[in-house]
């Protein structure tokens, strides 16, 4: 089998409208690669059949002139998203078995572009976590480095397109989740404005927060991405209403812009050296190009990881609450009565960090501390968002690194939970505003890890974030 490493969805289209590919060899491409590179598990299911039976379904179209957008993509899908009559389990024992009845939005919009599914990836169990360790299913191995993490919580999504076993994937982001392992992994993760996109099919963790966005290799892609799977919804009532631009036709860029930078970001020796050069080195080549970089502090930074964890693990103590062996999913045999049932699933069933966050989160929003915590916290969030319009008065984007250090090792971090949170201390700060940011590769370090580079626009300006992330992608 002849093999080539695809960079956009345009090149494999090219090669099939002049003959020289199908989807179905490209199908077949992807399934070689991914039996090749079992090791780095990513896929909990791969749809061989299906995907080969799908592949030939779009060759036919594409004959006939009806085939939509995305033929020719080979998509995965993060095990949190709702593919009917396929496995769903967030990536967790207590969802054993169970079988999504129905497509999220987001999935059937792909589908309904012919997109061709190629299998569920993991993530960190219910999405919480920031290596892809905390899996039911292990950890995923970063293909850089596979002593290496590849960030999470869509860390094996990330990988799956740094190592060409699909074109793209889609996972979703809480406080960085798509966007801190795109940068662990050298590819482009896009999370859109909060109610960009419809969370109807997304399994829940911190509902305030969570975002559906595409892992890609190209800009392009992340924007023809968005503009398929953004828009109103009937299924989710807190999705925008407001029309969709065709991103992907307004990727042209040609003016100068103000830029705030975080000045930590390249003072702080909390920032590694190589990507605080990395940083300055693209700061540098702005200014050149004519564009107004000025350093920023980000108002409130010492309170984005604490008011971020009180309030996500409180969302995500009400809705984890549904799993309790009653419904579906798993029910432990080792039970006597409803009471034992109810504790003994949820015992058996959640990992040890989705229990320490449901705890963490009851804690918060218990009678005693819920004024001094969880109403705090919804306050000091407020002051974040409406700083955050402030600094859109002054700025067109923010730009800082997408994470303090490059991939950690396998287990560096079990013993300190804090350090793991903090490699999310870049990445919290849209979530908690809802504001859209991207995360691009702008390179590697002396390891060959990779480095990622984020930057962040105000709200439902995705066309100029796009836009202006593949001007700064063809600039490196």
């Amino acid at each position: 089998m002849s093999l080539r490493t695809y960079f956009s969805l345009q090149e494999i289209q090219n090669e099939i409208s002049q003959s020289q590919l199908t989807c179905t060899e490209l199908v077949a491409q992807y399934l070689h690669n991914i039996e090749k590179k079992k090791h780095l598990n990513v896929f909990l299911e791969v749809y061989a059949e299906e995907a080969t039976a799908k592949a030939k379904e779009v060759d036919a179209k594409i004959a006939n002139g009806t085939a939509g957008r995305l033929a020719g993509m080979v998509i995965g899908l993060k095990d949190v998203l709702c593919h009917k009559d396929h496995g769903l389990q967030g990536s967790s024992k207590i969802l054993s078995q169970f079988v999504s009845q129905f497509n999220g939005t987001a999935i059937q919009r792909i589908l309904d572009e012919d997109a061709i599914v190629i299998g569920r990836q993991s993530c960190d169990e219910f999405a919480m976590g920031s290596s892809n360790e905390k899996s039911a299913f292990g950890p995923v191995l970063n293909e850089a480095d596979n002593s290496r993490v590849p960030g999470g919580s869509s860390g094996a999504s990330a990988v799956a397109v740094q190592a060409d076993l699909c074109l793209a994937s889609l996972g979703s982001d809480t406080g960085g989740s798509v966007r801190q392992p795109a940068a662990f992994c050298g590819v482009v993760g896009l999370k859109p404005t909060y109610s960009r996109v419809s969370r109807f099919g997304l399994i829940a963790y911190a509902s305030s927060f969570d975002c559906i966005g595409p892992i890609t290799r190209s800009v392009e892609d992340a924007a023809l991405l968005l503009e398929i799977i953004a828009g109103k919804d009937d299924y989710d009532s807190t999705v925008s209403q407001s029309t969709v631009p065709q991103y992907s036709n307004l990727l042209n860029f040609n003016k100068k812009v103000k830029i705030g930078y975080l000045k930590e970001s390249v003072e702080s020796e909390g920032v590694s050296f190589e990507i605080r050069e990395k940083l300055q080195n693209t700061i540098d080549k702005l200014k050149t190009d004519g564009h107004e970089l000025t350093p920023i502090e980000l108002p409130y930074l010492d309170y984005l990881l604490p008011v971020y964890y009180i309030l996500t693990t409180a969302e995500a103590s009400t809705n984890l609450s549904r799993y309790d062996g009653v419904r579906y999913g798993m029910r432990s045999a080792n039970t006597k009565d409803l009471e034992s049932m109810y504790k003994k699933t949820r015992e058996e069933g959640f990992g040890k960090e989705v229990k320490k966050r449901i705890m963490l989160g009851t804690f918060v929003l218990s009678a005693s501390y819920f004024d001094a915590y969880y109403n705090k916290a919804q306050k000091v969030r407020r002051l974040i968002k409406d700083s955050s319009v402030k600094l859109f008065e002054q700025y067109d984007f923010l730009l800082m690194p997408t994470t303090p250090t490059t991939a950690f090792k396998i287990g560096e971090m079990n013993e300190d939970p804090l350090a793991m949170y903090l490699a999310d201390i870049f990445t919290v700060h849209a979530n908690l505003a809802g504001l859209p940011a991207i995360s691009l590769p702008i390179g590697k370090d002396s390891s060959g890890l990779p480095i990622g580079m984020q930057l962040v626009s105000n709200y439902f300006e995705e066309d100029s974030l796009l836009a202006f992330s593949k001007y700064l992608m063809n600039k490196n």
